[in-house]
C-alpha cells in the first residue's frame, strides 16, 4: 500500500487507522510496484474536491495507466460527490464501491464515465441519511383494456417544424404515436401543402391556428425556429398539458412576458426538456455553470418556472416543485445524435395525452427512452428514427 505523505499532522482517526494497519501487517511504500493485480483508489474521501499537488497528480496519472483494474472506494478521486463534476484530473475507475449510501455524483455529469460499474454496500448501518435525489425507476408495465378505443389514449399535437427543420416535428409526432397516443396531429410552421407523412400515414396535418389545443397534449418547439414565438402566448394560455422543447425554450428565455405566462400555468401540467445550453439560456448563465451543479440548478429552474424540468445529458435529471429529484440511469452515447431529443419530447407528450401528470410522464418517458438505447444490439449507429421504431 502506498501512502501520500502530508506536511500536516493527519486527523486523529486517520492516525489511529494508520497505526492499526501497520500493526495488522499492512506494508506501506513510497512508490507503486511495476506490476500489480488491482489498484484500490482511496486517495481522498468524499469531502470537497481539493487542489492536487504534483505528487498527487502523478499518482492519478499512474492509476489511469490501467496496468490493472481500478476499484474506487466511495467515489473516484477528483470527482465531486454531490455534482458529478470531475476535477482537471480525475481517476477513471473500472469499479466504484459506494459505502453507506449512493452518491448523486456517481450517476450524472462526469460520474458515469469516471465510476465504471457501481457497487453498493450499506455496511448494515441504520443511520438516517437525508436524500437529495433518488434513482429513476422503471415504469409499470401498461396493460390496455379490451373495451377501449383511440379516444381512450388521448390526443397529441406537435407544433413546430419551421422551414428547414420539419423533420424535428415529424420525429416528435412519430414518437408520440409509437409511445401510445391515440391520435397525433402535426401543426407545421412551414407553409406547405403536405398532408401526408409517407413513413407514418397515421399522422394528421393541420394549420396550427385551427387546432383545438385545449383538449390535447401539446408538444411545442421541435424545429420551431423563430416562427414558434408567435404561437407561444396562445399555447401557454390554452394548452391543458404541455411539453416545451428546443426553440420554444429559446424563445421563452428571451421574453419576460412568456416567462410570466409559463410560471402562471396550472401546477404539474408542463414539462421543460432543455439540454445544458438551453437551460443556460433560461437561467441566464453559461452551460458550464449548469453542468457544474446539474441537480441543484435543475431544481432551481423547476421552482422558478413552476414546471417539471428534464435536464438532459449524462444522468438526465428530472425534477419538479415539491418533488425529490430523480437521476436517470438508462441511456448511453448512442443517444448523442440529432433528433433523439425530439423523440423524447414526443414520448412525454404521449404520456401526458393519456392522462398522466407532468412529473410521472417525464420520469417514465426518460427511463424508456434510455432503455431502448441500452437494448440496441447492433454495432451500427442508432438514429432517431431507429429509436422510434424500437419504442
Amino acid at each position: 500500500m502506498t501512502r501520500l505523505q502530508n506536511s500536516k499532522e493527519p486527523p486523529t482517526d486517520a492516525a489511529i487507522a494508520y497505526r492499526e494497519a501497520v500493526a495488522a501487517g499492512v506494508m506501506f511504500a513510497d512508490t507503486a510496484p511495476e506490476q500489480y493485480d488491482l489498484c484500490v483508489d482511496a486517495l481522498f474521501g468524499i469531502g470537497q474536491v481539493r487542489h492536487f499537488d504534483g505528487k498527487c497528480s502523478a499518482w492519478i496519472h499512474k492509476i489511469n495507466s490501467r496496468v490493472a483494474p481500478v476499484l474506487a472506494v466511495d467515489i473516484p478521486s477528483g470527482l465531486d460527490t454531490d455534482t458529478g463534476t470531475g476535477a482537471r484530473l480525475c481517476v477513471k475507475a473500472n469499479y466504484t464501491l459506494s459505502l453507506l449510501t449512493l452518491k448523486p455524483g456517481l450517476f450524472t455529469a462526469d460520474g458515469r464515465d469516471a465510476c465504471g460499474e457501481i457497487w453498493f454496500n450499506s455496511l448494515e448501518t441504520t443511520a438516517h441519511v437525508h436524500a437529495i435525489a433518488q434513482l429513476n425507476r422503471p415504469p409499470r408495465r401498461e396493460v390496455r383494456a379490451h373495451n377501449t378505443h383511440k379516444g381512450s389514449y388521448g390526443d397529441v399535437c406537435v407544433i413546430g417544424g419551421s422551414s428547414g427543420m420539419t423533420g424535428a416535428a415529424l420525429l416528435a409526432a412519430r414518437a408520440a404515436l409509437h409511445g401510445g397516443a391515440g391520435r397525433v396531429y402535426v401543426g407545421s410552421l412551414t407553409p406547405t401543402t403536405t398532408e401526408l407523412d409517407r413513413s407514418q400515414p397515421e399522422l394528421m396535418f393541420r394549420d396550427p391556428m385551427t387546432l383545438t389545443i385545449e383538449s390535447m397534449a401539446v408538444v411545442a418547439g421541435c424545429g420551431g425556429g423563430n416562427a414558434i414565438h408567435a404561437h407561444l402566448p396562445r399555447i401557454l394560455a390554452q394548452a391543458e398539458r404541455l411539453v416545451l422543447d428546443a426553440d420554444a425554450l429559446n424563445a421563452i428565455a428571451q421574453d419576460a412576458i412568456l416567462q410570466d405566462l409559463l410560471a402562471a400555468r396550472v401546477a404539474n401540467t408542463t414539462v421543460l426538456t432543455p439540454h445544458p445550453l438551453e437551460a443556460a439560456r433560461l437561467m441566464n448563465m453559461s452551460s458550464e455553470d449548469i453542468q457544474s451543479n446539474r441537480l441543484h440548478l435543475a431544481q432551481v429552474m423547476a421552482e422558478r418556472f413552476a414546471c417539471t424540468v428534464v435536464l438532459k445529458g449524462s444522468g438526465t435529471v428530472i425534477t419538479a416543485p415539491g418533488q425529490l429529484a430523480r437521476i436517470n440511469t438508462t441511456g448511453n452515447a448512442r443517444l448523442a445524435t440529432a433528433g433523439t431529443g425530439d423523440v423524447l419530447a414526443g414520448m412525454i407528450g404521449a404520456r401526458l395525452g393519456a392522462g398522466s401528470d407532468a412529473f410521472s410522464s417525464a420520469c417514465e418517458a426518460v427511463f424508456r427512452h434510455g432503455q431502448v438505447a441500452d437494448a440496441w444490439a447492433s454495432n451500427a449507429t442508432m438514429t432517431a428514427q431507429d429509436l422510434i421504431e424500437a419504442i
